[in-house]
Protein backbone atom coordinates (compact mmCIF):
# COMPACT_ATOMS: atom_id res chain seq x y z
CA UNK A 1 0.00 0.00 0.00
CA UNK A 2 3.09 2.21 0.63
CA UNK A 3 4.37 1.79 -2.72
CA UNK A 4 1.06 2.83 -4.59
CA UNK A 5 0.54 5.71 -2.11
CA UNK A 6 4.21 7.20 -3.13
CA UNK A 7 3.95 6.44 -6.93
CA UNK A 8 0.94 8.20 -6.62
CA UNK A 9 1.82 11.43 -4.70
CA UNK A 10 5.34 10.95 -6.70
CA UNK A 11 3.08 11.48 -10.37
CA UNK A 12 0.97 14.26 -8.80
CA UNK A 13 3.87 16.36 -8.21
CA UNK A 14 3.89 16.72 -11.45
CA UNK A 15 0.63 15.42 -13.22
CA UNK A 16 -2.68 15.07 -11.90
CA UNK A 17 -4.13 13.30 -14.08
CA UNK A 18 -1.45 10.38 -14.82
CA UNK A 19 -1.63 10.38 -10.76
CA UNK A 20 -5.25 10.34 -10.99
CA UNK A 21 -5.68 7.62 -13.43
CA UNK A 22 -2.71 5.72 -11.99
CA UNK A 23 -4.54 5.38 -8.30
CA UNK A 24 -7.88 4.12 -9.91
CA UNK A 25 -5.70 1.55 -11.28
CA UNK A 26 -4.52 0.44 -8.05
CA UNK A 27 -8.34 0.72 -7.13
CA UNK A 28 -7.81 3.12 -4.33
CA UNK A 29 -10.45 4.93 -2.60
CA UNK A 30 -11.64 8.70 -3.80
CA UNK A 31 -10.01 9.99 -0.19
CA UNK A 32 -7.25 8.58 -0.44
CA UNK A 33 -6.55 9.79 -4.09
CA UNK A 34 -7.57 13.85 -3.31
CA UNK A 35 -5.89 13.44 0.04
CA UNK A 36 -2.59 11.62 -1.83
CA UNK A 37 -2.90 13.87 -5.23
CA UNK A 38 -3.57 17.38 -2.97
CA UNK A 39 -0.33 16.76 -1.11
CA UNK A 40 1.99 15.95 -3.60
CA UNK A 41 -0.35 18.64 -5.81
CA UNK A 42 1.39 21.44 -3.14
CA UNK A 43 4.88 19.89 -3.31
CA UNK A 44 5.14 19.95 -6.28
CA UNK A 45 3.73 23.76 -6.51
CA UNK A 46 6.13 24.98 -4.09
CA UNK A 47 9.21 23.27 -5.16
CA UNK A 48 8.68 24.96 -8.53
CA UNK A 49 8.16 28.07 -6.89
CA UNK A 50 10.84 27.72 -4.58
CA UNK A 51 13.25 26.47 -6.83
CA UNK A 52 12.37 28.10 -9.92
CA UNK A 53 15.33 31.31 -9.42
CA UNK A 54 17.91 28.29 -9.07
CA UNK A 55 16.47 26.57 -11.74
CA UNK A 56 16.38 29.60 -14.03
CA UNK A 57 20.00 30.96 -13.04
CA UNK A 58 20.90 27.31 -14.42
CA UNK A 59 19.17 27.46 -17.54
CA UNK A 60 20.16 30.83 -18.72
CA UNK A 61 24.08 29.59 -17.60
CA UNK A 62 23.22 26.59 -20.43
CA UNK A 63 22.32 28.90 -23.25
CA UNK A 64 23.87 30.63 -25.87
CA UNK A 65 23.49 34.20 -26.00
CA UNK A 66 21.14 34.96 -28.87
CA UNK A 67 22.29 37.41 -31.76
CA UNK A 68 20.15 40.16 -32.10
CA UNK A 69 17.88 39.69 -35.22
CA UNK A 70 14.24 40.22 -35.85
CA UNK A 71 12.97 36.77 -36.01
CA UNK A 72 9.05 36.53 -36.22
CA UNK A 73 7.06 35.44 -33.22
CA UNK A 74 5.65 31.80 -33.98
CA UNK A 75 2.11 31.09 -33.64
CA UNK A 76 2.29 29.53 -29.97
CA UNK A 77 4.34 32.86 -29.08
CA UNK A 78 1.53 34.20 -30.05
CA UNK A 79 -1.21 33.11 -28.38
CA UNK A 80 0.81 32.49 -24.70
CA UNK A 81 1.64 36.81 -25.21
CA UNK A 82 -2.47 37.21 -25.70
CA UNK A 83 -3.37 35.08 -23.17
CA UNK A 84 -1.26 36.70 -20.79
CA UNK A 85 -2.29 39.89 -21.75
CA UNK A 86 -5.80 39.24 -21.44
CA UNK A 87 -5.95 36.64 -18.28
CA UNK A 88 -2.38 38.07 -16.55
CA UNK A 89 -1.42 36.05 -13.11
CA UNK A 90 -4.76 34.68 -13.06
CA UNK A 91 -4.55 32.77 -15.62
CA UNK A 92 -1.12 31.84 -15.75
CA UNK A 93 -1.40 30.38 -12.17
CA UNK A 94 -4.90 29.33 -12.18
CA UNK A 95 -5.64 27.81 -15.28
CA UNK A 96 -2.00 27.03 -16.08
CA UNK A 97 -1.99 24.66 -13.20
CA UNK A 98 -5.61 23.38 -14.62
CA UNK A 99 -4.27 22.20 -18.16
CA UNK A 100 -0.64 22.42 -17.82
CA UNK A 101 0.02 21.26 -13.80
CA UNK A 102 1.27 23.47 -10.84
CA UNK A 103 5.34 23.07 -12.07
CA UNK A 104 4.53 24.16 -15.58
CA UNK A 105 2.45 26.66 -14.89
CA UNK A 106 5.03 28.45 -12.85
CA UNK A 107 7.52 28.07 -15.31
CA UNK A 108 5.38 29.67 -17.64
CA UNK A 109 4.85 32.34 -15.15
CA UNK A 110 8.48 32.78 -14.75
CA UNK A 111 8.64 33.15 -18.22
CA UNK A 112 6.52 36.20 -18.30
CA UNK A 113 8.59 37.63 -15.50
CA UNK A 114 5.94 37.26 -12.90
CA UNK A 115 7.34 36.57 -9.00
CA UNK A 116 7.17 33.00 -7.61
CA UNK A 117 4.87 35.02 -4.76
CA UNK A 118 1.86 35.85 -7.57
CA UNK A 119 1.85 32.55 -9.11
CA UNK A 120 1.94 30.81 -5.92
CA UNK A 121 -1.13 31.75 -4.44
CA UNK A 122 -3.24 30.94 -7.60
CA UNK A 123 -1.72 27.81 -7.88
CA UNK A 124 -2.58 25.95 -4.42
CA UNK A 125 -5.91 27.16 -5.23
CA UNK A 126 -6.29 25.55 -8.27
CA UNK A 127 -4.33 22.68 -7.12
CA UNK A 128 -6.81 22.20 -4.22
CA UNK A 129 -9.83 22.85 -6.17
CA UNK A 130 -8.57 20.27 -9.12
CA UNK A 131 -7.53 17.63 -6.62
CA UNK A 132 -11.24 17.53 -4.74
CA UNK A 133 -13.04 18.25 -8.31
CA UNK A 134 -11.16 15.35 -10.19
CA UNK A 135 -10.45 12.65 -7.23
CA UNK A 136 -14.87 12.52 -6.83
CA UNK A 137 -15.32 12.95 -10.43
CA UNK A 138 -13.37 10.07 -12.03
CA UNK A 139 -13.99 7.79 -9.66
CA UNK A 140 -17.44 8.22 -9.93
CA UNK A 141 -16.80 8.03 -13.69
CA UNK A 142 -15.26 4.50 -13.15
CA UNK A 143 -18.31 3.52 -11.05
CA UNK A 144 -20.69 4.55 -13.70
CA UNK A 145 -19.51 2.43 -16.30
Amino acid sequence: MIYKLLIVFLLSTFEIYAAIATALAFKLSPHVICTTTFIGGFVGVFLAAFLGDQIKAFISNLRKPKVQTQVKASAKEKIFKELWHKYGVFGVGFLGTFFLGGPAAIGVGYGFGVSGKQLLKWCLIAVTIRSVLFSYFFDFMVHIF
